[in-house]
């Protein structure tokens, strides 16, 4: 006997249209919540759920007449819990907020007006702060592919959500691969935009000069369709899916930290992507020279941008322990680390700059590790954690410090079952270069 959602799970955007121009938009919000109460208690994805207000949007939703129905009519998709959802807190990953926000983040905003529907704040590690989604208060969020493995972090509990087809899509936030490893660990396109492309209102940033919310979604026609909504620009990104001119590719598997070194599935996957593209007619060829390492700049914005959140925790005693701690150290950052780390992060963008002058893109590694135990970091101290860490981000940081458009990419599994995937680095303005190869990538993998 089929489960009362089954139907519903799995599909991507144009699917979920599809299924309530047949049905209702009330039908499909009520599949998402049979799933989500189904698979929650295992997956720990989501934190909050917005049941009754997901329900009277999908029925006002219903109640429009065709033309006035926007591109997402209907479509429910989850938020990550330091993007604002009018009615409930923003936590941060933390139980120590209580207070309700009464607006939405302009993303949010966005999203609604185009016709889609949140239907609830999901999982994360607190503040953000780890590329593993587990805090001591709520444990450890599952990845769909692997109940064992983590879904990766910060936006673990929108990863899951999305993997297990709970929604199409989901939104995040990317401080220092925050989108892209998460993506990666569960299958999914997870496109990290330009600094700036995307609004962080009513905040002034995300993590200062780090971060940049976006989405994770099913499939790159679905990430060019939430960009061309959520994106401060006019839309462009589903018209740049319409160029099938072949690029110009450089790969590396090379880690930017001394101390990691990418592991053999996920090299060989950038190789074997990299040979898809030649054979599909794209310019492609080695990265001559090393990729700058960002960590100790990154450790200064890493530390002030926790500085920043901490102000906005109400109660810092519910806090994990290890957040605690974390809150003492980041609270000593003098500001003049701050400011040389921007400047360090200025440079960087200088340097990577002239790397385009011989290419469109770069192919890469998301991550230097596979997915790991979902509970990771149970028991560990700062120190611990960001050791810990450094294999999920070795490949994600320098473009967090430079600013530049990256995307995960999935390019089918391991031998376990679990999701690989390569990165694509673009230029300033670069997202619809990406979305560009990122199409062909997703085709040639799949085929």
């Amino acid at each position: 006997m089929n489960a009362p959602w089954s139907d519903w799970s799995g599909l991507d955007i144009d699917g979920w249209r599809a299924q309530v121009a047949r049905t209702s938009a009330v039908d499909g919000v009520t599949a998402a919540l049979a799933q989500i109460e189904e698979l929650n208690p295992t997956l720990n994805a989501f934190s909050e759920v917005c049941g009754p207000q997901a329900l009277a949007a999908a029925a006002r939703l219903d109640a429009l007449p065709e033309s006035e129905r926007g591109p997402l009519h209907g479509v429910p998709f989850a938020v990550k819990d330091e993007i604002d959802l009018a009615g409930f807190p923003t936590t941060f990953g933390t139980h120590a907020n209580v207070r309700v926000k009464w607006e939405d983040s302009e993303i949010v905003a966005k999203l609604k007006k185009a016709g889609a529907i949140p239907i609830g704040k999901t999982r994360m590690p607190e503040f953000g702060a780890w590329p593993v989604t587990y805090t001591d208060h709520a444990g450890a969020t599952r990845n769909p592919f692997d109940l064992s493995r983590t879904p990766g972090g910060s936006s673990g509990g929108t990863a899951a959500a999305v993997a297990a087809g709970i929604v199409p899509f989901g939104l995040g936030g990317d401080g220092g691969g925050s989108i892209r490893i998460p993506a990666a660990h569960c299958g999914l396109v997870g496109l990290k935009p330009q600094r700036g492309r995307v609004s962080t209102s009513p905040y002034p940033s995300l993590w200062l000069t780090l971060g940049t919310p976006g989405a994770l979604t099913r499939t790159v026609a679905d990430a060019a369709k939430v960009y061309d909504i959520i994106s401060t620009t006019a839309p462009q990104f589903e018209r740049a899916l319409e160029n099938t001119a072949p690029l110009k590719v450089r790969w590396t598997t090379s880690s930017v930290s001394p101390v990691s070194r990418t592991c053999k599935e996920n090299a060989q996957a950038v190789r074997a992507t990299a040979a898809l593209l030649e054979k599909a007619g794209y310019d492609v060829g080695p990265l001559e020279g090393k990729l700058p390492d960002p960590t100790f700049p990154f450790l200064a914005l890493f530390f002030a941008s926790i500085k920043e959140e901490t102000s906005q925790i109400e109660n810092l005693p519910a806090l994990d322990r290890r957040s605690r701690t974390l809150s003492r150290l980041a609270r000593m950052t003098p500001f003049w680390m701050r400011v040389w780390a921007i400047s360090h992060g200025e440079r960087l963008a200088y340097l990577t700059s002239s790397l385009f002058d011989d290419c469109d893109l770069l192919l890469t590694p998301t991550t230097a590790a596979r997915p790991g135990p979902a509970d990771e970091l149970k028991g560990k101290g700062v120190v611990g954690s960001l050791i810990a860490s450094i294999p999920s981000v070795s490949h994600t940081l320098l473009w967090n410090l430079a600013g530049n458009p990256a995307a995960a990419i999935p390019v089918g599994e391991d031998s376990a079952g679990l999701p690989l995937s390569v990165q694509l680095v673009g230029p300033t303005e670069g997202e619809a270069l990406i979305l560009r190869a990122a199409r062909d990538v997703e085709r040639l993998s799949q085929s």
